[in-house]
Formats: C-alpha cells, structure tokens, sequence
C-alpha cells in the first residue's frame, strides 16, 4: 500500500467507455458486471466468469466473516434474465471471484470448471460431483456453442493469499480461507462464428504460456497493475495482447468491489491501484501496436468484435 489519498476519477477517462452495444444478431455478446464477472451469450449457450455479485464490505472482509449473499446473486441473476448457465468459470479462487460460484451455479443448473481449489468451494457448498468440473490445463473443453481452454498463468503481485484450498470451504469463513489456488489465462473460441477471445482475469502472466494461442478480443484484468513498474505493464502487454494477437483489448478488474453493483462503480482508491497509470501506460503500447483499448460499461450487452 501506498499514501495517496482518494481514488482516480471515471470521467477522465470517459473516452474510452466506447465498446458497442450489442444488438441481437451478435453472437457472443458479453456483459461485464465488475471485477472478472463477464456473461458471455449467443443466444443458445451462456457461460459465466466468477459470477460475483455479493461484493461484501471492506470492515467484513477485514475483521469478519464472509459468505455468498444470495438475496444479491438472486436479483443480478434476474437483472440478467439469466435462468441457465451451461458453466460457470472462477478466473482463480481469490474471494473477489470464486465466493459466489457454487451458488451461481446451483442456482443455473451449470458446471463449475476450474482447479482443485474451485472444485472445493463447489464442494463445500454442496454442489453434486456431476457438477464440478476440474479442467485440465491447456485442454479444451467443449460447452455448447463453446470451446474453452484454461491455460495456466500467474496472479498479479502481490498475491496476499496464496496456495491452494486444500478442504472444502463452508461459509461463513475468513476471507484467507479462499486462497488463490490455479490462476487461469480463459480462452474462448465460439464455434459458429470462429470468434476467439482471451479473458486475462488478473493482471499476472506466465512468460511463454500462450504462446501459439490465438484470440482477436482480450479482457484483460487491470487490479494491482498501476502500482507494478513500468517494465511490468510493458511484460504483461506482451504476454497476452501480443502473445495472442489481439487488436482489441477491454479493461476489467479495476472497480471498488467493496460497493454493491447497485451503486455507482467507482476505480479503487489509490492506496491498492493506479488506474490512471495503468491506462496512460496501457493505452501508449495500444497506439503503437494500433490495437484498439476500451473499458466496459457495467450491465450493457457489448459487441467487442464491432
């Protein structure tokens, strides 16, 4: 942590809140809903990311207890129109993505798909085995009108909880007892359309692991980036924007998420990020790559292939 007061304002960055509407011809479409949550839908198969929308607060996760609130996940669920999900996908096990998946996903019907640390908190709230998935890093998956491939990769430093859940997680419980376990690179190619698309849930990297791989839309994960040196947002560009060729990049992960999706998002404070760093840096190696660098509008179906 730093001594800065306040937090970077929004609107300096209105410009970049540009990615298009979707319409209902667009398949996929993608729906941020802060953090690493993104709700991908083609109209016939929908998948989630993290599915986090308890977001408790700073003093309960500091000195309390925390757990799923399902009266929150109900009424986003419903803002969505969202009644099946056909996976739900943690981008790592920090409580900031995993703490309500389970729930997310009994209450869709959907797999919950990632490591050994994921399959625990399934298995803590009771999710039956045939619903818990644990993937095998670089295999791809097919689900619907998806083929997901879960590459292995690093947390952004630094990561104050690590290792892996090693018992299942039964909430309430102290925010250290969900521990960052697998970190996941999400890759996601939608069938009908050979639209590809890398969701980079935290700003970490694994030099070399996608290599080969391929995607033209990244969502990369922006927390804990503007306090790192310069040469790391420089690395961290390579090994993903780069790596796969993307030419259209989405800012996640920057968001409060100790404030409820039904308040105003703001960019977290100064003392734990900088987003104003992270952009300036960001967007000087997007012009000189001449890839497009946007953020998301929270609850809107976007087209980030327009």
């Amino acid at each position: 942590m730093r001594l800065k007061a306040g937090r970077p304002d929004l609107a300096r960055h209105a410009g970049l809140f540009t990615v298009p509407a979707a319409t209902a011809a667009t398949a996929p479409s993608f729906t941020w809903l802060g953090v690493s949550t993104l709700l991908i839908d083609d109209g016939t198969t929908a998948i989630m990311t993290d599915g986090f929308f308890s977001r408790p607060g700073l003093l309960r996760v500091g000195l309390g207890r925390i757990a799923p609130s399902k009266p929150r996940i109900d009424g986003c669920l419903a803002r969505l129109g969202v009644q099946r999900l056909a996976a739900v996908l943690p981008v790592h096990s920090h409580f900031d993505h995993v703490l309500d998946s389970a729930v997310v996903a009994e209450r869709t019907e959907a797999l919950l798909v990632g490591g050994s640390s994921t399959a625990q908190v399934g298995r803590g709230h009771g999710l039956p085995t045939e619903q818990i998935l644990e993937a095998t890093p670089g295999t791809p998956l097919t689900v619907g009108g998806f083929e997901i491939t879960l590459v292995e990769s690093e947390h952004c430093p630094p990561d104050r909880f690590p290792g892996e859940i090693t018992a299942p997680v039964r909430p309430p419980v102290r925010v250290s007892a969900y521990r960052c376990g697998q970190t996941w690179s999400t890759l996601l190619t939608h069938r009908p359309t050979g639209r590809r698309c890398l969701i980079q849930g935290s700003a970490g990297f694994r030099p070399g692991a996608l290599a080969g791989r391929r995607a033209e839309v990244a969502y990369l994960g922006l927390g804990q980036l503007g306090l790192q040196p310069e040469s790391y947002l420089i690395d961290y560009w390579h090994e993903t924007v780069r790596a796969v060729g993307a030419r259209t990049v989405i800012g996640i992960h920057w968001d409060d998420f100790f404030r409820p999706l039904s308040k105003p998002l703001l960019a977290l404070p100064y003392a734990v990020d900088d987003l104003d760093v992270s952009l300036r840096v960001l967007g000087e190696l997007a012009a000189a790559d001449g890839v497009a660098l946007h953020l998301p509008n929270v609850w809107r179906r976007e087209d980030p292939w327009s």
